[in-house]
């Protein structure tokens, strides 16, 4: 709620924002902030299925472990979920936290 103060100012009352959810929110953001990072999540969901590290190999030029790594960032902030296949790590999209992101993308626009 706003009320008008004297003066120009406005003065926001009963300030319904949750700092540990602005967090969440930021961290999904930095991990999202990276073009690498968003290029593997994009290829990851735009496939359909759970990938390996070295499918995406030849879209981004990166190593593998650093592809790996930046694997290992997006699932930290709960983007994907990891499968371990033998040897190999293959990862899907967690399309419930990129539901939650949306939802507080409608927020800020409301």
């Amino acid at each position: 709620m706003i009320v008008q103060a004297p003066g120009c100012c406005q003065v926001v009352e009963n300030n319904p924002i949750d700092p540990e959810s602005t967090d969440d929110v930021a961290a999904a953001f930095k991990a999202l902030g990276e073009a690498h990072r968003l290029t593997m999540l994009l290829l990851i969901a735009r496939s359909g299925q759970a990938l390996c590290a070295c499918d995406l190999e030849e879209h981004v030029p990166l190593s593998q472990p650093t592809i790996s790594h930046h694997l290992k960032i997006l699932a930290t902030a709960g983007f994907l979920d990891r499968e371990q296949r033998g040897r190999w790590a293959h990862w899907s999209i967690r399309s419930e936290r990129l539901d939650e992101l949306h939802l507080s993308l409608e927020e800020l626009a409301d």
